[in-house]
């Protein structure tokens, strides 16, 4: 049996080397995420596929990312799904190439790379857009747009379109979708703070925070000692007890691989980890009208199929941190009170936020109204 699996790891290697050699990286990918690599001849398939569906196309749209194509198994990031998407509704006119893995960078550095046409479209967070269009970051009010639903209905309505992307577009950006990722949990070292069922139970717990002041202020509102550490120096910090808690979403936290130096992890639905693929708006002007709509069509279908992944890329990631060990808590509906109570966007402590961000209070209004209309789209929530 082992002898068996060692040959297949092997001709998977080899045949990935030899696409990679042979300038075929992208159909070394997608051979790689539909398990074809053990295979010599499905392989050649889809060498040769990809070929004629670049030698066919009239245009070529490389699209980046942060993470490895299978992350979508727990991070529902969705970026072979969007390449197949595009390449069929555009009726092979655009040949889409993949550059998954944090290859051309990632968060501001993808964006960046977009805003200049270094490349034609990446995912990033939805953060990057803040220097562009204020408003952007009041995702990051707790409880503005925390659950899935609410994030949902915000990126979706015409008040989120017409006050954020004239200004992403005047920025050089084309929003092309949103990605639901899951709302942000808190989660505890091994060896630190037990559960956190409530914000007393974070009194004193030093909790890791990006750069972000407005998270920086909700953790100090709820009890915890806000410690800002560098993404990068995150799980040393964890595990060296520098940082006890911090606050990625469950798929993040399996991806990035936190599941060995964690504990508890508990579902606060504070804020969304929340993604855009986002498209270089002079190269996409520039495309016929009738590739330019199908482009959005792909995103709009792909988006549908990120909505469907999310509870089960949830699961999956929940089932592998629960093998490490990792307790898992839903908070009733009396205890995510509390929380809302203690911290959220309600309180007066965020209204210059709002209007920094927003504009003005009545700009504000609007988008928080738009968080709490029911969309077209249904989306499951942790």
């Amino acid at each position: 049996m082992d002898i068996k699996r060692d040959e297949l790891e092997s001709a998977e290697r080899r045949n990935f080397f030899k696409l990679v050699g042979a300038g075929g990286f992208t159909a070394a990918m997608v051979a790689g995420a539909a398990g074809m690599l053990w295979s010599d001849e499905a392989v050649a398939q889809t060498q040769q596929e990809e070929r004629e569906r670049e030698k066919a196309a009239e245009y070529t749209m490389t699209i980046a990312t942060a993470y490895v194509l299978g992350a979508s198994r727990s991070y529902p990031i969705m970026q072979l799904d969007l390449k197949e998407n595009i390449q069929n509704a555009t009726d092979g006119k655009v040949y889409v190439k993949l550059a998954p893995g944090g290859q051309l960078g990632a968060g501001g550095a993808l964006a960046q790379a977009v805003q200049t046409g270094t490349i034609q479209c990446a995912q990033h967070s939805l953060s990057n857009f803040a220097p562009f269009a204020s408003a952007v970051d009041l995702i990051n009010l707790p409880y503005f747009c925390g659950s899935n639903q609410r994030f949902v209905n915000l990126v979706t309505s015409d008040a989120w379109k017409n006050e954020v992307h004239p200004k992403i577009e005047a920025s050089g950006f084309k929003a092309l979708f949103y990605v639901v990722i899951d709302p942000r949990v808190v989660a505890v070292r091994k060896g630190g703070p037990g559960p956190v069922i409530l914000p007393s139970d974070l009194k004193g717990v030093k909790f890791r925070v990006p750069g972000s002041q407005m998270l920086q202020q909700y953790y100090r509102m709820v009890g915890a000692n806000p410690t800002p550490v560098a993404w990068g120096e995150t799980p040393s910090a964890i595990k060296q007890g520098v940082a006890d808690a911090l606050d990625p979403s469950v798929g993040a936290l399996y991806v990035f691989g936190f599941k060995d130096i964690l504990s508890h992890v508990t579902f606060t639905q504070a804020v969304p980890d929340s993604q855009v693929y986002s498209v270089n708006l002079e190269w996409f002007n520039a495309l016929p009208a009738d590739v330019q709509e199908a482009i959005m069509w792909a995103g709009e279908m792909t988006f549908h199929q990120n909505l469907a992944k999310v509870p089960s890329a949830r699961t999956f990631a929940m089932a592998e941190l629960r093998k490490a060990g990792v307790e898992f808590h839903s908070l009733t509906e009396e205890q995510l009170a509390v929380w809302k109570e203690t911290g959220g966007y309600q309180r007066p402590e965020w209204d210059q936020f709002k209007v920094d961000l927003a504009g003005s209070m009545d700009a504000f209004a609007r988008l928080e109204e738009a968080a709490g209309t029911q969309s077209k789209y249904y989306v499951h929530d942790a």
